[in-house]
Parts: C-alpha cells; structure tokens; sequence
C-alpha cells in the first residue's frame, strides 16, 4: 500500500529539490567555464596599450618598457607539483608611463617565511609578452585583507587588492596584470596560464552527482512510503 507520511514526503522533497538545485548550478558554470576556456583559446594578439584600454581578458599582449628592479609581491599559497610556493609580481613601467604589474611565475617558498626568496631582476628595457589577466584575486577569501608596507620588499601576500599595493608603490597601477610567457626571458618556475583551475568536465560531473542524489532522494521516498497490510487476525481461526 503507498502510504506516504507528510513528514517523510517534505524531508525527501527538499532533499531532492535542493540536490537538484545544486546539479543545475553545476550545469550552469560548466556552461560559464566553456565559455571561459574558449575565451581562453580563440583570444587576439594585441599591443597591451590597446587591449588595456579595451579590457581584452586573456589576449595575447606585447609591451615594451622597463621591470621596477627593487619591490615585488609574493603572492602566497601557490602549489606546483605538491610544492608550496609563490607566484612573483613585479611592477613594469610602460614607455607611456603606465605600471602594470606582470606575473613572472613560480619559486619555491623556504620553511622558514621569515627568509623569503630573492628576485633577480634585471632592469633593461626589453619587449615582454604574455596574457593579460585581472590583477586582483577573486573567489571567497578567508581572514583579514593583507596589509602592505611601502618600506618592506618584497611582500609575501595571500590575496591582491589593487588600492593597498598602490599606495604602498605609491604609483596608479593598471586593473591588469600580465602572465609571462613561458619562453620570455626574466621569469620563473612553471608558467602555466589556464582560463581557470577547474575545467568544464569537472563541474558537469558534479552536476551528474547531485542530479543522481536528487534522483534518489526521489526512489528512497517511493521505497519507503510503500507498506504492508496490516494482518487481519479475525479472519483466522485458532484450532482447538
């Protein structure tokens, strides 16, 4: 006999429909992140004034100008093959003046944080290339924003907020940053550079997996409102 209970059907009910909330959620940014990726690939090749002023994501930059030689950001909690590490940020003046900071890869973190690595820099002038990214850090952050000191170089930070490291530059710098090419001269370490850390496969396989739990949240309700009759004990007789 299906006999389902309020309290079972509301419980199971909610549980399947916040499962199937999440699996569409899911869907959605593994539709956001396709977009993302193919942004990625098919991205111009642009002067970096040009793309700047246009706001060009991920496109392809050259520029010409000079490395500052003396302050750099570290930029904390950065892994490459199970490594802890930082990814170095040093300001580039352009030859029109504009600071943009450029992303010039991976160096080991010692044990020891209060012993930060050295950033040979040299400061010629030179063409660099690379993709032109947002400089500061998105995503949910923990604990309080970094503070930065105009007298300490370089800085190890765990997020970047643009208005904090400008005023400890004391310069205007641009919202973008430049990811170095692997093959230009002057970085470090892995570089990299993805559209994102995860890929639109791993997001549709979550939503396979919260649509399958709100698909069973579903069966378990129909399972367990079915219940047996209850015996009738007048209709059997005890022999004598």
């Amino acid at each position: 006999m299906f006999k389902p209970t309020i309290a079972l059907t509301l419980f199971l009910f909610l549980l399947a429909t916040l499962f199937a909330g999440l699996g569409y959620w899911q869907s959605q940014r593994k539709v956001e992140k396709a977009a993302l990726f193919e942004q990625f690939e098919n991205a111009p090749s642009l002067d970096i004034a040009r793309a700047v002023d246009e706001g060009r994501r991920f496109a392809r930059i050259d520029g010409f100008g000079h490395f500052d030689t003396e302050r750099h950001v570290l930029l904390d909690n950065r892994i490459f093959n199970g490594r802890a590490g930082v990814h170095v940020l040093t300001p580039f003046i352009l030859g029109d003046g504009r600071v943009i900071m450029v992303n010039r890869g991976w160096l080991p973190l010692p044990a020891d944080r209060a012993s930060l690595p050295d950033v040979p820099t040299d400061g010629g002038s030179r063409t660099i290339r690379g993709r032109l990214n947002y400089l500061e850090s998105d995503g949910p952050r923990l604990g309080d924003p970094d503070q930065f000191d105009s007298e300490r170089w370089p800085q190890l930070v765990t997020y970047l907020d643009r208005q904090p490291l400008e005023q400890a530059l004391e310069t205007t710098l641009s919202p973008w940053i430049v990811q170095l090419d692997a093959n230009q001269p002057g970085g470090f370490g892995d570089r990299t550079w993805k559209a994102a850390v995860m890929p639109p496969e791993t997001h549709g396989a979550y939503a396979v997996q919260w649509f399958a739990l709100s698909a069973a949240a579903l069966i378990i309700w129909i399972a367990l409102s079915y219940r047996k009759p209850a015996r009738d004990e007048d209709t059997f007789e005890e022999n004598a």
